[in-house]
């Protein structure tokens, strides 16, 4: 019976064989595989032999015009990329220290942080450490914990749903997110002092995409209310689109309250008074278990941490 402790693999197995794995699973092929680590066919054939015959597993599966990964091999390929962008991750670290630099820093968050919170922790970061590269991408939750689990991003300031996988995460929670209900300026709602959901139920909406939870909240904000949703609605999720439309109508749109401060602070909407029952769940800094924190990433996690204290 093959040997597959801890000590043995960790001795035995190769860089080499984990870069065929992720090339076998990128192209399909033991030749295009080969090709692409610039070495012949009969050694990457030699590499994989090794490496099952280690392992005392499949990791492929031999098909007429190519070969595809067994479960066990999707495993390995998932952890060979880990390890692999580690690797890299180390290189890049070692050159930008060498050089007098901290390294760089990729962080990604949601729309609402990504307005407050973030300007102000990058700033801090690039005051007090000018060399250090820092990457910023504003998405939602889903697509930045996927760039995260890809290593493409270090951090990120987002939120966790039942279907993220928490035991591979490590999850610090910053703030809540109210919601605000917003309009152009001299909107003709504005005279009100105050308002009720039936005050608006017949309005046009701009209002998050459907199977979003802002959406679903927002919703159930006028069924808890025994009022029907709003039926005249536009959905999107872009600011840009969302405040010119305000400007040249009279619609309302439903913006997270940072965000509709944001822009209420520069003069480009206004804010209803109106109470709005559909606060977003906590959102949070997000990293992965698997991987540590770079000097420059632990300053970045450091300045998030500072400034949310002092915002929040």
């Amino acid at each position: 019976m093959i040997d597959t402790n801890p000590w043995y693999v960790r001795t035995r197995l190769k860089t080499r064989q984990l870069l065929l794995v992720v090339a076998l699973a990128e192209e399909g092929n033991i030749h295009r595989a080969a090709a692409a680590l610039s070495i012949t066919q009969p050694a990457a054939s030699k590499l994989l032999r090794e490496l099952e015959d280690m392992l005392a597993t499949p990791l492929f599966e031999r098909m007429p015009r190519g070969m595809r990964p067994t479960i066990y091999g999707e495993a390995l390929i998932r952890y060979a990329r880990m390890v692999l962008g580690s690797l890299d991750q180390a290189q890049e670290e070692l050159i930008a220290l060498k050089a007098g630099r901290l390294g760089q820093v990729a962080v990604g968050a949601i729309t609402s942080p990504g307005v407050r919170l973030l300007p102000a922790a990058v700033a801090a970061v690039k005051s007090m450490h000018p060399s250090i590269r820092i990457r910023v991408e504003i998405d939602t939750s889903n697509v930045l914990l996927e760039r995260l689990a890809q290593d493409k991003l270090d951090v990120v300031i987002g939120r966790l749903f039942p279907e993220h996988d928490k035991l591979q995460l490590h999850y610090e929670s910053l703030a809540g997110e109210p919601v605000h209900a917003v309009v152009r300026r001299e909107h003709p709602l504005l005279k009100s002092r105050a308002l009720g959901l039936s005050d608006v139920q017949g309005s046009a909406w701009i209002v998050p995409p459907a199977g979003s939870v802002l959406r679903h909240r927002f919703e159930l904000m006028f069924q808890r209310a025994s009022l029907a949703p709003p039926s005249n609605v536009v959905e999107t999720s872009a600011l840009l689109f969302i405040t010119r439309v305000l400007e040249q109508s009279d619609m309302i749109a439903v913006l997270a309250q940072d965000v509709a401060q944001y822009y209420a602070a520069h003069g480009m909407v206004e804010i209803l008074p109106l109470p709005m029952d559909c606060k977003m769940d906590d959102f949070g800094l997000i990293s992965s278990k698997e991987k540590a924190l770079s000097p420059a990433v632990g300053l970045m996690v450091q300045a998030l941490r500072h400034m949310a204290r002092e915002v929040y």
